[in-house]
């Protein structure tokens, strides 16, 4: 007996393989090192300055 959810998932499937068959796997990684390493430099930059501004506004006040 077929229902329309094992079609539907065969599809998504087949769809799903077709578009990752041709997917660089390396620079995938590379790329997702590099995102890595960026967000953590960035989250440092954004706690650093969040610091800096409650002690600005804390010796102001």
């Amino acid at each position: 007996m077929k229902t329309e959810t094992s079609g539907y998932f065969s599809n998504v499937l087949l769809t799903g393989t077709l578009l990752l068959a041709n997917v660089d796997v390396s620079g995938l990684l590379d790329y997702g090192l590099k995102a890595v390493i960026g967000g953590g430099i960035w989250l440092g930059f954004k706690i650093l300055a969040d610091h800096y501004d409650r002690k600005r506004k804390s010796s102001g006040q």
